[in-house]
This record gives C-alpha cells, structure tokens and sequence, in this order.
C-alpha cells in the first residue's frame, strides 16, 4: 500500500480525521465533567451554607449568634479544607466566627477582591487558603435583623483539589478509553478499506489472466458501483480484437490485390529477352520484397498490441531444432538448448517462430560443429532473452551492424536474401524487445533477443 495508491489516501484521510476528531472529543468531555463537577461541589457548599446560615441566625437580635456543629466533623480537623467563616460586611478585619478547622486565620473572601455578587447576592471564586490550598469559596450576604439591618458575611469553602482529583481520574480513563478507540476505528478503517477494494485486486488479477492468455473477457459478480467499469473493459478488449482481426483482414486484402498484378508484369517480362524485360522483372522482384516487409510490418505492428497473445517458448524451440538438426544434420552441427519451462512470450507464436528460427538457421549456416541455444527470465521478469551462439568465424563491429540491415549479405556464397537479420530487428522492435550482436565467447556470433515475457 503505496503512498499513490487509493487505499493508502482512504485509510490516510480516515485515520487523519480521527485523529483530529478524538482529540476534540476528548478535550470537549474533560470541559463538560470539569463543569459538571464544579456544580456538585458548588450545590455541596451551597448545602453547607445553607446550615450555617440556619445554625446561626438568632431568635431575636440584629447579629449573628456562633452556630454549634453544621454536622460534619470535617469542619473541626485542622487545616481540612472545609471552612467556614461569619464575618461583618464592612469596617471590620477579624471575623466574628469561624470554624475550628481555620484555628487562627481567615478566608479571602469573593468581596473583597472586588466580584460582584448574583441575584441571590450570592459571590463564588476561587482562592488560596492554609497550608497552600485552593479553595473554593462560596460568599453570601446575609442580614439577620431584617432589611435594614447590618449586612454579615456569610462564607463556606471547600478544598478544591478534590476536583483537580476527580477531573484528573476522569481524564486519565477518557484518554485511555479514546485511544483504544482511536487504534480500534483506525484498524477497522484499515480492514474497511482492504475490505472494501478487494474487487478491484479482482479485476486486476483478471486482467492479467487476460494479458497473459488465461482467460478471454472479465468475469465473476463486482459490486454494482465496479459493474460499469467490468462492461466497459470487456467491450475495449471485443473491439480491440476487432481492429486486430479487421487489420489482418485488410491486410491479407491489400497483398492479394498487389502480388497477383506483380506476378503477371514479371511473367510477360520473362517472355521477352530484353535488357527493359530484365529491368522489370528485377524492380518487380524488388517491389515484392518490399511489399511482402512493409505489410508484414503492419501485420505485426497491430498483432503486437492485441490482449492475451501468449506463447510457450519451450515447445517452439525444441520444435525449431528438430527441423534444423534435419537440414544441417549432414554438415554434423549439434544444437544444445537450454531453456526455462515457465518461460512464455507476450505475443503471437508465428512472430516468435521467425524470429528465434530466424536466429537459429542463421547460426547454424555458419557454425563449424555446434550452436548453443539458451532462454532465461531478466531480473525484473518483465522480459525475456534468447541468446544464440556459434562457433563460427564471427563478424567484426562493422559487420555486425551492416547485418542487420534489410538486405545485407555479407556473404554470397550462403543461401538466404539477407532478409532474416533485419526480419528480427524490426519484429524486436516492434514487440518494444530488443535484439543486439555481440561477439560468442564460443568464437563465432552471439545473438541476443530481449522480448516481453507473459
């Protein structure tokens, strides 16, 4: 799964999103908990405010009376974090009560620093208290004697790091929880995608049972999102075998047409003995040849592109030298051949019987006692090559490049049009292969042919 691929981009955007969504989620949880928690504790001294203020009210009087116990024993454990204080509103600096928790200090109050109270008169904050503690501190005005008489100060604190404790727990299982969610959805994205493209690695795999020959058209159920895509790919590979098949037809047509014409010109030539008659006859001969390779090109040149052209290179060679054992057996040529079973050829099997037969008659016409013939995959297998060596008397550099011209025989004393060299270049390239001559470590020619393997 490759950084291009499409399975790589799902589960790229897929597992990005989620890692930016959780996050979100998560910080959003922890704010929604923290003010879910900060209104419990805040009703929990509201409970303890709500005593104070009953505990401490007189029956009769303009202030205050010192409340006895609110009922909790937290309240008289020194420096606990639960305080209570009454103290008057304005003029004086000690309060009048507080908690035996508080010993001898006394609490920051909201009022003071300047928070202004709520409907209730009601003023909340958070300040720092005995012992390095942070507290939350709950202030409400109070006036015992009625509307008109002095304002007291009425104030219940708790320690606030019994939110910093729950709010901490909290994060530490949500941050676990989401992680284990997060690897979760990200490996069932994974899987979802993996799942969710197996189609697709079907049809690629029909596609190459086509390419190579196993199979003719796609076939098989696909989702009904790929259907489309399967019809459409089996009518491209119907007309591509119809423009081949037409091509052929075309040109089987054009070389009737051309070569009957050529053959009456050269038989009324032959029946005159003139130096014009000989003239024809040599220029028609020339123009057959010249026919015979263009068309052949042409045939190949649309042959070489059809889908599903495969030959077994084995079969085709121990065939090739059979029939050449027979032709040079009298001159006592051995042919040796070497070749790999699983080795196939992407393309039609009359274009590999010319060339590598091509290739072979060539050496074995000039070979002294043996040619040796060997097929291998290249490292990739992509491709494959033939390689043909003879232990005759080899060409020089210039020589080599002159054989594979059309036409060019470096030796009139040989059978052969000086066709069967230049047939295999222009087949070669044609096929996108490549064909080379090298001197044979056996002392005569090497020939190598790289072509597509199947």
């Amino acid at each position: 799964m490759g950084p291009k691929s499409l399975a790589f981009r799902l589960f790229a955007s897929a597992a990005a999103w989620t890692l930016v969504v959780i996050p979100i989620a998560a910080i959003l949880l922890i704010s929604l908990y923290r003010q879910a928690v900060e209104r419990n504790f805040a009703a929990r001294l509201n409970v303890y405010m709500t005593s104070l203020v009953a505990a401490s009210t007189p029956e009769s009087g303009d202030s205050p009376q010192e409340p006895a116990n609110l009922g909790d024993p937290i309240f008289t454990i020194p420096f606990s974090g639960w305080y209570w204080q009454i103290k008057p509103l304005k003029g004086a600096k000690r309060p009048l009560y507080i908690s035996d928790s508080l010993l001898d200090q006394q609490l920051e109050l909201p009022s003071h620093d300047g928070i202004s109270p709520d409907d209730t008169l009601t003023r909340r904050s958070y300040a720092p208290g005995p012992d390095d503690q942070n507290l939350r501190i709950v202030e409400r005005e109070i006036r015992p004697g009625g509307d008109d008489a002095a304002a007291y100060s009425y104030a219940v604190a708790g320690d606030a790091a019994e939110i910093d404790a729950d709010l901490a727990e909290f994060t530490t299982m949500l941050i676990l929880a989401l992680a284990v969610l997060g690897l979760g959805l990200v490996a069932a994205t994974f899987f979802q995608v993996r799942f969710g493209l197996l189609p697709l690695r079907a049809i690629r795999r029909d596609l190459a049972a086509i390419r190579s020959g196993d199979a003719e058209r796609l076939d098989g159920e696909l989702p009904d999102e790929i259907k489309p895509l399967q019809t459409e790919l089996n009518a491209l590979i119907q007309s591509n075998r119809d423009v081949v098949e037409r091509a052929r037809t075309h040109v089987g047509n054009l070389a009737h047409a051309l070569k009957t014409p050529l053959s009456v010109i050269s038989n009324e030539a032959r029946t005159h003995e003139s130096p014009l008659s000989d003239k024809v006859v040599e220029q028609a001969e020339i123009m057959r040849t010249q026919i015979t390779h263009h068309l052949d090109r042409a045939r190949v040149a649309a042959r070489s592109g059809v889908i599903g052209d495969v030959t077994e290179v084995t079969p085709v060679i121990e065939a090739l030298k059979r029939t050449l054992e027979r032709i040079y057996g009298e001159r006592g040529v051995a042919i040796e051949v070497s070749t790999g079973s699983a080795l196939k050829f992407q393309g039609e099997k009359q274009d590999f019987e010319e060339m590598a037969g091509n290739l072979m008659d060539n050496a074995c016409k000039w070979a002294k006692g043996g040619v040796a013939v060997r097929a291998e995959r290249v490292r990739g297998g992509e491709t494959f090559t033939i390689i043909v060596d003879d232990d005759g008397p080899g060409l020089t550099k210039a020589e080599r490049e002159r054989a594979v011209k059309r036409g060019q025989r470096l030796d009139e004393s040989k059978p052969g049009s000086g066709l069967g060299l230049s047939i295999v270049a222009d087949l070669a390239h044609l096929y996108k292969g490549h064909f080379e001559l090298e001197p044979s470590p056996n002392g005569g020619l090497r020939a190598r042919l790289t072509l597509p393997a199947a």
